[in-house]
């Protein structure tokens, strides 16, 4: 069997424009081109060449959980928490406690919050492993 490796996460979004400025202003991803389709699909890099697609669909019901969910680690974590409270970002720890992060029994500090279209979002803490 060959080997497999993670390419991209689509996700339905309601407004593509709103979703693309959320990513690139909360986690600075670029835009990339769309090879795929000459649809209204955008894609951006989450670097190693992993891509993000958020797919136009107004009328979709998104359905989301806590459980669901796209985590991301960051060699500084305090300093993204600054960053989301700079930009009104409610954030929690996983039991929903508001402002606040969990330390997992590995030590890393972890937090929670939702995208534009109610999708959540981990943030991991990865200098702390």
């Amino acid at each position: 069997m060959q080997g497999f490796q993670f390419n991209h996460i689509a996700l339905a979004v309601k407004d593509v424009n709103e979703s693309i400025f959320f990513y690139q202003k909360v986690f600075g991803f670029d835009e990339i081109e769309n090879t795929a389709s000459n649809s209204k699909t955008r894609w951006l890099s989450l670097g190693e060449g992993k891509e993000l697609h958020l797919i136009p669909r107004p009328e979709a019901e998104v359905k989301v959980v806590k459980a669901v969910h796209v985590a991301f680690n960051t060699n500084n974590f305090d300093g993204f928490i600054l960053h989301i409270e700079s930009l009104n970002i409610h954030y929690s720890d996983w039991s929903g406690k508001a402002s606040t992060y969990n330390v997992r029994n590995d030590n890393i500090k972890q937090l929670y919050f939702q995208d534009p279209n109610g999708y959540w979002i981990e943030v991991n803490d990865a200098g702390s492993a």
